[in-house]
């Protein structure tokens, strides 16, 4: 991102609450989350907003993360017909059926230990990859889970606002 304005960020900048509210709740489904975006505009900068995204991520209560947790489908089974989802799943648009397999089991497993989808960055990952840390995720304490899910999430966030601002 650059450290001016772009006509993207003007936009968001300027675009009424309720918009901008619509456009923040498909970046991240906590309510609380978009709420703190909005009460910080206007944003200077691409990379202030990203900043706002960091300190807004790291105050969500364990319900704010559950909210936002529960607007991301499973790592393999993107909602169809949403495009974020499928591109940032990429990674397993061709996998085998095996590793389909694996990670249907592998989200089950997780989902039941933990109580929430296995969150994950996803852009740019493989399938494998993708696979690779759920299986070392899977073992993680809680607690540990809960922050690696905190982080990925403010990753996840950053992707998704990063392409809401972007030049037209």
């Amino acid at each position: 991102m650059t450290t001016s304005s772009t006509p993207g960020l003007a936009r968001f900048n300027t675009q009424a609450a309720p918009e901008a509210a619509a456009a923040l709740h498909e970046v991240c489904a906590s309510g609380h989350w978009g709420s703190l975006i909005l009460s910080r505009r206007p944003y200077a900068t691409p990379e202030a907003l990203l900043l706002a995204n960091d300190a807004a991520t790291a105050e969500l209560s364990e319900k704010d993360l559950a909210e936002a947790m529960a607007g991301h489908p499973p790592i393999g089974r993107p909602e169809p017909g949403d495009p974020t989802s499928a591109r940032e799943q990429r990674g397993m648009a061709d996998a085998s059926d095996e590793l389909r397999a694996e990670m249907l089991a592998l989200n089950l497993a997780y989902q039941e230990r933990f109580g929430h989808v296995f969150l994950i960055c996803a852009t740019g990952a493989t399938g494998e990859q993708m696979r690779d840390a759920l299986r070392a995720r899977i073992a993680n304490p809680p607690e540990r889970e809960r922050e690696i899910v905190r982080a990925e999430l403010g990753k996840i966030n950053r992707v998704r606002l990063t392409r809401l601002v972007q030049d037209s």
